[in-house]
């Protein structure tokens, strides 16, 4: 990687343009290079996962020189910037967050945070997703601005963890998922490199209510539940007060299965005999 001084930085959220952890992401950026440009969502996009907006028009609000609010979804941000926006200052690393509560586990699937870094590492540019988990005990998952959460935490300790990542270099099919406790900063316990781990089914439920004309509608929550996490799961670093940092992958082939996938079919009919057969038939 470029020595640190020399990065440009792109910052791309899931929470809007707006969003504290936006504010809290760009100071600590600039803690590492001078050159930093937002290309954010213009309204939040949590639970946009990979999602494109085909057939419908994204647009583009300049700010300023380096900041730019997009009505697409956070991977159309990253696609925006590299290819469209940011061509002649064509960014280094992409720093995606940070989000306001976790990625962990079963929530790196519908991440928009997640899926901005795997699609800048998909385009040749080195990703790291960031998130604040929330306080312990905090269930009120909702979009207000009502939840506990300690954004110092991140802001303290954003800076030297990145710094060393920024400093080594990583296989390019990979990205980052680093995620600081929902502790104040002098209760850090430290630094895990974790797996990602899985919680038990139901941590996203349905909710039933009515609007003011008596038409139902749904509302999707979160009812977090770790269950029984991995001893070195990204779960069980976060309840134990460390700051979790996951390895990610673009490749999603469980690579441990392909042996065993191929033994259990190893008895269907060779197709490719069966279709030699068929073409000396039809002469």
């Amino acid at each position: 990687m470029s020595a640190l001084a020399d990065h440009r930085i792109l910052l791309v959220n899931d929470d809007g343009i707006d969003a504290p952890g936006m504010r809290v992401l760009e100071a600590v950026a600039r803690q590492i290079a001078e050159e930093v440009f937002v290309v954010a969502p213009e309204e939040n996009q949590s639970g946009a996962s990979h999602s494109l907006s085909i057939g419908m028009p994204v647009r583009v609000r300049k700010v300023d020189r380096y900041h730019y609010a997009v009505t697409g979804s956070p991977a159309e941000c990253v696609m925006l910037a590299l290819q469209e926006l940011l061509t002649d200052n064509r960014p280094t690393v992409c720093l995606a967050g940070i989000n306001r509560g976790p990625n962990l586990a079963d929530d790196t699937a519908y991440s928009g945070t997640i899926a901005a870094a795997r699609e800048s590492t998909q385009l040749g540019i080195p990703a790291v997703a960031m998130s604040q988990v929330f306080v312990p005990g905090e269930k009120n998952f909702g979009l207000g601005e009502d939840r506990r959460i300690h954004w110092e935490t991140s802001e303290r300790w954003a800076p030297p963890v990145l710094k060393r990542l920024l400093a080594n270099v990583w296989d390019d099919s990979v990205f980052m998922n680093l995620n600081f406790p929902g502790v104040p900063p002098d209760q850090v316990r430290g630094l895990r490199i974790t797996r990602q781990g899985r919680r038990p089914p139901g941590c996203y439920v349905l909710e039933q209510d009515e609007d003011a004309t008596g038409e139902p509608y749904y509302r999707m929550l979160l009812a977090y539940e770790d269950g029984s996490p991995g001893p070195d799961s990204d779960i069980k670093a976060i309840a134990d007060g460390y700051i979790s940092l996951s390895p990610l992958s673009l490749d999603l082939t469980a690579t441990e299965s392909l042996h065993t996938l191929a033994e259990d079919m190893d008895d269907l009919p060779d197709f490719r005999d069966r279709a030699g057969s068929e073409s000396g038939d039809s002469g």
